[in-house]
């Protein structure tokens, strides 16, 4: 399965120390909140279970499934959500956990959907912001993991053609 990795881009281990310092500033910036975090499945799956672990306040979980590629590289630019929340969001401040900032154009739909049911706030976590490709300029994310270059990349969650989810680190897959 490694052999299509060109190269490692970040290492398990600064994961691990990057998702413990989000945990941290997360944990007090909601402290006496009413925190609700939203793991945009399938990606960002693994952060959200290392990062929750890290979260040292009450908070609930709930999940989302948003397809924006199939099994290209390149968002397709339609959005649909395959897998709505369980539960009503109003009076929770919401943090929407995601793999990947990229186009931003799912993150934007996300939000204007989740806003229209009234929740007290909304905030983006990603693990990985990609600002060379940033189509929708209206999003930004209130924590971010690591800003990287406009590479195709795998792996801690994120994949290609459903592959590479289970990888320790983020690499970049061969051209």
């Amino acid at each position: 399965m490694t052999e299509n990795i060109q190269n490692i881009l970040l290492t398990e281990q600064q994961l691990q120390k990057k998702v413990e310092e989000l945990g941290a500033k997360i944990s007090a910036d909601y402290q006496g909140k009413k925190l609700l975090m939203v793991s945009v499945l399938k990606g960002s799956v693994v952060f959200m279970a290392d990062l929750m672990r890290h979260v040292t306040i009450p908070c609930e979980i709930d999940f989302m499934s948003v397809k924006s590629y199939g099994n290209d590289t390149k968002s397709s630019g339609e959005v649909r959500i395959t897998k709505d929340l369980d539960r009503r969001i109003e009076g929770y401040d919401l943090l929407i956990v995601e793999d990947i900032l990229d186009s931003g154009r799912t993150l934007s739909y996300l939000r204007q959907v989740l806003f229209a049911r009234h929740p007290a706030s909304i905030r983006i976590c990603t693990l990985l912001d990609k600002p060379d490709r940033r189509e929708a300029k209206d999003v930004a994310a209130d924590y971010v993991g690591f800003v990287i270059p406009d590479a195709f990349v795998v792996g801690y969650g994120l994949d290609y053609a459903e592959k590479y989810r289970n990888l320790p680190y983020v690499g970049i897959v061969t051209p």
